[in-house]
Formats: structure tokens, sequence, C-alpha cells
């Protein structure tokens, strides 16, 4: 297949894989990757990196397994992509059967109640719940792996960073960009892949009628050492989870923050006190000497669907514009996915991952 000319907007982690997607599928076609800041940056820079083969729904299940195969194929090609894979723990009260139900690779129950020794130090497990192990967890630093990935691509695909698209309409023949350098291009295709840029004028009213909203994200860094055989925890009720940063040299604490409709560009980086409260009040009741750790963090926001899987249409009725993202905090986790996905939707010849 020929698409013709395709612009990338976006160069996160979600972009990245779809400019790469497309020049593997589409030798012959032009591709061009555009990012407003460096690639890797915004929510890829932030991002946790976390991986576990889970899903609340089939469609995100499959999505996840098939991204769980194209990390597990990269890091056996390239052993020196950041992708690290690490043991994890479940603490839940679900049953085996809803575990099974969620989980695509095997979990096995490991415990009922006590404490868990997974991080150096204790973990508690409250009365009534369980804890599981589960195969196929990893985490990456997304940041410097997009930075790897274009590296990879850039003799295929043109990379213009620190270029903002001002315009984006199209048209019967292809889509007319207009871009912050002046510049004015037509294109024969579009994939939007703009993490939590949501409202940028350029396509605001098209993203409008998806329904997606953005979150602010928080997440905490423990001051705590990191041993070699530290598995990553999943407080799977609280929709939160630590994770052993080893190449960062601590551990990571992710919560469920529950600020909407914030603005990528007035969100501050700062960690203010409520977030370090919020925080500590969830880690306290399974690790509270972990919790009086927490001191520094990160902060951003990301973009989530209202069915809370991740959204990819067409936005005009010739469908030349695509969109790819609202992947609900999951970008890195559910990218090869969606970028199999968003191309498929430029050409339905091309086998995409979950449909």
């Amino acid at each position: 297949m020929d698409l013709g000319t395709v612009a990338v907007v976006g160069g996160g982690i979600i972009g990245c894989l779809t400019a790469r997607r497309i020049v593997q599928e589409s030798p012959s076609s032009r591709v061009l990757l555009l990012d407003r800041d460096e690639v890797g940056c915004g929510a890829s820079r932030r991002s946790a990196g976390l991986h576990f083969p889970r899903g609340a729904s089939e469609r995100v299940r499959r999505m996840s397994e098939y991204s769980q195969e194209f990390y597990e194929k990269l890091r056996a090609e390239r052993p020196a992509v950041p992708i690290h894979p690490v043991g994890m723990s479940l603490v839940s009260r679900a049953g085996r059967e809803e575990m099974a139900r969620l989980y695509s690779r095997p979990v096995r129950r490991d415990g009922d109640a006590g404490v868990l020794d997974a991080c150096g130090a204790e973990v508690r497990v409250p009365p009534g719940m369980s804890v599981w192990d589960v195969e196929g967890g990893q985490y990456a630093d997304v940041h410097h792996l997009v930075e790897a990935l274009v590296a990879e691509v850039r003799p295929r695909v043109e990379v213009r960073e620190a270029v903002r698209v001002t315009a984006l309409e199209p048209d019967g023949s292809g889509v007319r960009l207009e871009l912050g350098t002046g510049e004015r291009l037509v294109v024969d295709r579009v994939v939007l892949a703009p993490g939590p840029w949501l409202a940028e004028p350029a396509w605001a009213d098209r993203v409008a009628p998806l329904g997606a909203r953005v979150k602010r994200v928080v997440a905490l860094h423990v001051d705590h050492p990191v041993g070699e055989q530290d598995r990553a925890v999943v407080f799977h009720d609280e929709d939160a989870f630590l994770l052993p940063l080893a190449y960062r040299g601590h551990w990571l604490f992710s919560y469920t923050c529950e600020d909407w409709d914030v603005d990528p560009d007035r969100i501050g980086a700062d960690l203010a006190g409520r977030d370090l409260a919020q925080a500590r009040a969830c880690l306290e009741r399974y690790a509270p000497a972990l919790a009086a750790r927490c001191t520094a963090g990160r902060v951003f926001c990301d973009a989530y669907s209202t069915s809370r899987e991740p959204l990819l249409r067409r936005l005009d009725p010739d469908g030349r514009v695509v969109f790819a993202g609202a992947a609900n905090g999951s970008g890195y986790r559910l990218a090869p996915a969606i970028a199999a996905e968003a191309v498929q939707l430029l050409d339905p010849s091309v086998k995409g991952s979950s449909r």
C-alpha cells in the first residue's frame, strides 16, 4: 500500500510507534513526525512506564497482550532498549475467577493475609485480601525509549521538533496544515496523537465530540533503595502501585488523583501539600514506613475516555484524519496496539491489533 504523505502530530510514545508502524507497513509513504516540544516529552517524559497484562474489557486485554508481545520482541531484538522486566505482586479482594478474567497472563495465588516482603520494607495485606503473582510485568524509561525509537526511524521519517500545528483542515484532496513556523503543507493523511493537548485550536472542535477529558496525574518518589529482587506491588482495588525504578535508584508510588479538566499548558509541575497528603493516606494503609519517605514526585496530566478504552476514530468523512489517544494513563502500556489500530484506520487492508 502507499498512504502518500502522512503527518503524525504528537511525538510521544503513541505518535512515535505510529510513525514507525507506517514506514514498516508502507515503505513508499512519506512520514512527518511533528511535536510542539522535543519527542518523548509531555506525558511520555513523566510516565511511570509500567506494563502489566491487564484489561477491564476484552478489547483492552487484547490490546495489552498485543503490546506485551511487541515489547518482548523489541527487547529480544534490541537488548539495550530501556525496558526492564520486573516481578509483580497484586493485592486485592478479588477472587481467582475475577483475576483470571482481568489478566491475560497467568496469575497465581501467593497468600491471603499478613505481610508481603516484596520491596525490602513491610507491606501489609489487610484481612480479606489476597496476594497474587502475575507474569509479564515490566517497566520502561519511556522518554529515552521514544528517543531511541525515533533515532531508529529518522532515516525514513522526517522529524520536526518544536514545531506546532496551528491549523488542520481536511478537504477532498488532502489535509492542509499550517505550522507555527509559518510553513503551509498539504498532506494526504494525518494521525493526531496529541496526548493531553486535546484543546489545541487546530483540532479542538473535531476532538471535542469524542468526550475525552484531561486529568491531573501525580506520582510520588519514595526515597527507599531498590534491590535486585524487588517486585512491583499493584494495589488492584485502589488503582495504585509501588514500582522499583532501578535505573533511578528509588521507588515510585502512583495513586489515583481526581483533579479533572486541567490544562497541560497551565498545570504546575510541582507537588502541592494536598498531593503528599492524598498519596500518603493511600500508601499508609499498606506501607506506613514507605509513606513517611514520600517527599518528592512528578506531576503532569493525561487524557482519559469515558469508556476507559483508548479512542481511535476517524475525524472527517473521508477518513483522512485519525485520532489516536485518550489511553487512560496507559499510553505506554497500550501504545503498540494503538499504533496498529491507527494505521488500520488509515488503510483497512492493514492488520490491526484487536479489531
